[in-house]
């Protein structure tokens, strides 16, 4: 890896924000913050093999599902992407040219969502360090803002809220949505403060995320499982705990929920389908007198059991 010439290639074409004051080449990079906003901040990562196969996949549909997935994330507070860093470890033997693309195509869904790229490392894996087989990760920390009022949080569900998805669940990655996914930046900043304050994005399974939320909030859910809605070639099981759909589950108060699907833009205004699926209700009291929350039942009340519940690093 020869990272001066792949710098010298790279950093000519960013594009940056305004309130970039200092941008890539010194130690870091200087940002005029924006007065009354809360600083959002948040890391992932993509690991070849795991969050995409090598095969079949370009080098710039890779560069970008990294900063895609990060904006996910900054969408489910009902906030604004403001500024990413990559840092980026990949093995001896991966061409220049492939990091060149990667970083290009980062870099393009970057300048499509108005992300400036403000810096970054790269680093070649040796054999000494693990080189041999372990291909490329890649990590992003992206910066955005939100206003106070409209943070939303996992833990803010209430007793009788609707639960809510955009878009559809299951077979991402054998129809490519895990690469051509869009992040529901919009539809989070039009839910966020006047329609909802509870929300997160969903990556690792609609199951095991809902079940998250839960947790968080201290409660349980009655869903309908014919509302959750199916991509094209995914059946119920698939959608429960397929993962990488990087859609929006959130909360809306019941008081607010005819305001809400009469006000939603639809694909009309460019926005995802969105579903209500279910309730959220008090947890059980069971005979010992304890509490459980973040079990899921179905409109009889039956519990909801799963073979596979998403994804988890083990």
């Amino acid at each position: 890896m020869d990272e001066l010439k792949i710098l010298n290639r790279v950093l000519p074409g960013l594009k940056y924000g305004s309130e970039v004051v200092l941008p890539p080449g010194d130690d870091c990079a200087a940002i005029r913050q924006t007065p009354g906003m809360l600083l959002l901040a948040a890391v992932d990562q993509l690991a070849e093999n795991v969050h995409y196969l090598h095969s079949g996949t370009t080098a710039g549909e890779a560069g970008a599902k990294l900063l895609k997935r990060n904006l996910s994330d900054i969408a489910a507070m009902g906030g604004i992407p403001r500024h990413c860093l990559i840092a980026l470890a990949a093995d001896k033997n991966r061409s220049d040219q492939w990091i060149c693309d990667f970083l290009s195509g980062a870099a393009g869904a970057a300048e499509k969502y108005n992300v400036s790229l403000v810096g970054g490392d790269l680093c070649a894996l040796t054999a000494a360090a693990g080189g041999d087989g372990v291909g490329l990760v890649a990590s992003l920390t992206i910066l955005g803002e939100v206003e106070a009022e409209r943070l939303c949080r996992r833990d803010r569900l209430e007793a009788g809220d609707g639960i809510y998805v955009t878009g559809c669940f299951g077979n991402s990655y054998r129809s490519r949505h895990h690469l051509d996914f869009e992040p529901r930046l919009r539809e989070g900043r039009f839910i966020s403060g006047r329609y909802s304050r509870c929300m997160m994005d969903v990556s690792d399974g609609l199951a095991l995320d809902l079940r998250r939320m839960l947790i968080s909030s201290g409660l349980c859910a009655r869903v309908d499982e014919r509302a959750i809605p199916l991509r094209e070639g995914a059946d119920p099981a698939a959608a429960w705990s397929d993962g990488e759909d990087y859609e929006l589950l959130f909360s809306v108060p019941a008081a607010a929920e005819e305001e809400f699907l009469s006000a939603w833009p639809g694909a009309g205004g460019g926005f995802a389908p969105v579903s209500r699926i279910g309730t959220a209700v008090a947890p059980e009291t069971d005979e010992n007198g304890n509490r459980k929350a973040g079990m899921i039942y179905d409109l009889s009340g039956k519990e909801i059991k799963l073979e596979h519940w998403g994804y988890e690093h083990k």
